[in-house]
C-alpha cells in the first residue's frame, strides 16, 4: 500500500480518537454535575436534620408577640428555650425548618413515642418562665411563669398569691389597675382555691391584669411543656412597619443578651 492510501486512514483514525476524546470529556463533565449535585443533597439534608434536632432536644427561638408577661418580657422580644432543661424528650413529629408552618401542615411527619421521656434531667420549679402548649388549642404556644407545682393548692385573694395557705413571695406579678367589680373581674382577682393535679403544674403571667392564664383555662400537663426561656437574643418594637427606620431605631440593645428571670 503506498503512502497516498495510508493518510485517509491516519487521518480517520485520528478523528476517531479525538471524538473518542470528546465524549469521555464530556462523560467526565456529567459525572462531575452529577457529584456536585449530590453534595448539594447531602449537605442540605444534613443540615436540616441538625437544625431538627437543635431545636426538638437542645433550644429553640421563639418571640413575644403579647403583653402578658410585662415587664419581665417585651413585646418584640426574641428569646432562646433551653429544650433540654426538663428532660429529653422525643418530639411530637419531625418539622421541616423553614417550610414547616400552621396548623394544618402535610411537612410536619408524625413520631413515634411523641414527647416520650427519653433522659430525665430535672423539673418544672416555681418561677421558672416556661413556654408550652396551650391546653385549648395545642398547635399554639404560650410562655408564663410557673406559680404551682403538682399537689400545691393556688389561691389568688384580691390579686394576692397564696399557695398551700400560705402568702407566697411573688417578685415578678406586675399589677397596672386596682380591684374591679365582681361582674368584670371573674377569677382574675379572686382564684381558688384549687390543687395542682399528678402531672400538672399551674402558670399566671407576670403582668396580672392583662395576662389570660391558668386563672381562666386551668392547668397544664407537664408533658406539654416546651422547655425554659433563659435569655434574650433579640428585641425590638414589631408595631413598627418591618422596612421603616422606625423598626430598625427601636431595636433595644441593652436587652439583648439578658438572662430572663
Amino acid at each position: 500500500m503506498s503512502e497516498d492510501e495510508s493518510q485517509p486512514r491516519g487521518k480517520a483514525d485520528e478523528s476517531a480518537q479525538a471524538s473518542a476524546n470528546g465524549a469521555g470529556l464530556k462523560a467526565v463533565a456529567v459525572e462531575k454535575e452529577k457529584n456536585w449535585f449530590r453534595e448539594i443533597i447531602e449537605t442540605l439534608v444534613i443540615v436540616i436534620v441538625l437544625v431538627f434536632v437543635i431545636r426538638a432536644f437542645v433550644v429553640q427561638a421563639f418571640k413575644i408577640p403579647s403583653g402578658s408577661m410585662l415587664p419581665t418580657l417585651q413585646i418584640g422580644d426574641h428569646l432562646l428555650v433551653n429544650r433540654f432543661a426538663y428532660g429529653l424528650r422525643m418530639p411530637e413529629t419531625f418539622d421541616i425548618p423553614w417550610i414547616s408552618h400552621g396548623d394544618y401542615d402535610p411537612f410536619k411527619i408524625p413520631l413515634p413515642f411523641a414527647r416520650q421521656v427519653l433522659l430525665p434531667v430535672g423539673e418544672p420549679k416555681r418561677g421558672d418562665v416556661v413556654v408550652f402548649r396551650y391546653p385549648k388549642d395545642r398547635n399554639i404556644d404560650f410562655i408564663k411563669r410557673v406559680i404551682g407545682l403538682p399537689g400545691d393548692t393556688v389561691e389568688v385573694r384580691d390579686k394576692t398569691l397564696f399557695v398551700n395557705g400560705e402568702k407566697a413571695p411573688d417578685p415578678h406579678a406586675h399589677f397596672t389597675d386596682g380591684p374591679a367589680p365582681d361582674p368584670i373581674r371573674g377569677p382574675r382577682d379572686n382564684f381558688g382555691p384549687m390543687t395542682v393535679p399528678e402531672g400538672h403544674i399551674f402558670v399566671m403571667g407576670d403582668n396580672r391584669d392583662n395576662s389570660y392564664d391558668g386563672r381562666f383555662w386551668g392547668f397544664v400537663p407537664e408533658d406539654d411543656v416546651l422547655g425554659k426561656a433563659f435569655i434574650l437574643y433579640w428585641s425590638w418594637d414589631l408595631q413598627q412597619t418591618f422596612t421603616s427606620s422606625e423598626r430598625w431605631q427601636s431595636i433595644r440593645w441593652r436587652r439583648i443578651g439578658d438572662l430572663i428571670d
